[in-house]
């Protein structure tokens, strides 16, 4: 019988992403956050933790957006390698995100229509696809400082 050794020498790169994904989800997440407080919308978000509040609302939200961007990291960081590509994976990545929760897992959770196409829904696409230019630019942009 063989002993067979495995060696993990991506791990170091892979949580490098995440982490560099999660800083540029997080510059995504205040802009995208800022749009939402001048639309009136951000309270929405603190609805998933059963709260209206303001703060708590930003804090859900900043929270999510370093998840989601150490996600971008993660599976999109290694094809991010230039700005023009990091920002058109953002706007795709942004546009999966609007799909994926203000459509589908935000709704379900707080007991509303699923996939409910209207007017705060156009302005919630708009937000995940700046979310998703910010993140990507800034992700490219850490990953260029830092090699």
């Amino acid at each position: 019988m063989t002993a067979v050794t495995h060696t993990h020498t991506t791990t170091p790169a892979v949580m490098s992403r995440a982490v560099t994904g999660a800083v540029a989800g997080l510059a995504g997440g205040v802009v995208f956050g800022l749009l939402m407080q001048m639309m009136g919308m951000i309270t929405m978000i603190a609805m998933l933790v059963g709260s209206t509040s303001t703060s708590v609302a930003w804090l859900v939200h900043l929270v999510v957006s370093a998840a989601i961007g150490a996600g971008f990291g993660v599976l999109l960081g290694t094809r991010a390698a230039n700005l023009t590509r990091g920002v058109l994976l953002g706007l795709v990545y942004g546009a999966v995100w609007w799909v994926l929760g203000p459509l589908l897992l935000m709704p379900a959770k707080l007991g509303m229509p699923l996939f409910t196409l209207d007017a705060t829904a156009a302005k919630s696409l708009m937000g995940h696809l700046v979310f998703g230019v910010v993140t990507g630019a800034v992700f490219v942009t850490l990953t260029r400082r830092r090699a």
